[in-house]
C-alpha cells in the first residue's frame, strides 16, 4: 500500500491549511493510500545556517523535525505540504522547514515520489505561494500531481473554508490523480519499467 505524508506548515493546527490537507487525506484513504500528518508546531523553526555539516554528517546539524522527517523518508511514497498565503507567500516555519530538508537530505530519497502543495488564503496570494513551495519538487525528481484548478483554499477560518466547494473539490481531485498514479507506479513496476538512471549531477555558476 502506497503511504503519502501530508505536513501542515500553519502555526494553527486545525485552521485552513488542515481543512485542505484533511480533505486530501480522506480521499487518499477513500482509494486504499495510507496518510500520516504531521503538523510543525508554534515553536520557532529553525532557518538553514548555510554551515554544510550536512555534507558531512548526512543529517542537519539542527537535531528537530527535519532529521526525523529525514529519516524516515524511505517509508512515504508521496508528500503533500500545506501551507496559510502571508502577503503572497508561504509560511516562514514551513519555508525553513523544506529549505533545511531538501538541503541536508540526499536527494535521491526524494527522486521518483509523487508530490503536491497546497495553500489557504483569504483572497489573494495563492498562486505565489503554490509556485514557491513547488520549486522544492522540480528540483530533486519528484512527479508533481495535478489538479483541476490550483490547489487553494479560500477563508478567514476553518468554518469558512469548509465553504468553499470548489477549493475541497480541487483537493479532492489531487488525491484522485495522486492514487491513480501510485496504481499507474505499481503496473509500471510489475510490467518491468525500470525507473530513470541518472547522470551525475553537474554544478555550475555564471562565471564558469
Amino acid at each position: 500500500m502506497s503511504k503519502v505524508l501530508l505536513i501542515n506548515g500553519s502555526p494553527n493546527e486545525h485552521g485552513c491549511t488542515d481543512v485542505a490537507l484533511q480533505e486530501v487525506a480522506q480521499t487518499l484513504q477513500k482509494n486504499n493510500v495510507e496518510t500520516e500528518s504531521l503538523w510543525l508546531g508554534k515553536q520557532p523553526m529553525q532557518d538553514c545556517i548555510a554551515c554544510s555539516q550536512c555534507r558531512r554528517t548526512g543529517k542537519c546539524v539542527f537535531d528537530d523535525q527535519v532529521n526525523e522527517v529525514s529519516a524516515k523518508l524511505e517509508e512515504f511514497d508521496g508528500i503533500v505540504v500545506g501551507s496559510p498565503v502571508y502577503f503572497g507567500g508561504p509560511s516562514g516555519r514551513l519555508t525553513s522547514f523544506l529549505d533545511r530538508l531538501f538541503y541536508s537530505t540526499d536527494k535521491k530519497k526524494f527522486a521518483g515520489k509523487l508530490a503536491a502543495s497546497v495553500v489557504a488564503c483569504r483572497r489573494g496570494g495563492a498562486t505565489a505561494s503554490f509556485e514557491r513551495l513547488n520549486q522544492f519538487f522540480l528540483m530533486t525528481n519528484m512527479h508533481v500531481v495535478s489538479s483541476l484548478y490550483w490547489n487553494q483554499i479560500h477563508g478567514c477560518n476553518a468554518d469558512e473554508a469548509r465553504q468553499d466547494a470548489e477549493g475541497l473539490q480541487t483537493m479532492r481531485t489531487l488525491a484522485q490523480n495522486m492514487a491513480y498514479l501510485f496504481k499507474a507506479q505499481d503496473a509500471a513496476k510489475q510490467a518491468g519499467i525500470e525507473k530513470p538512471t541518472y547522470e551525475a549531477k553537474v554544478f555550475t555558476n555564471f562565471i564558469r
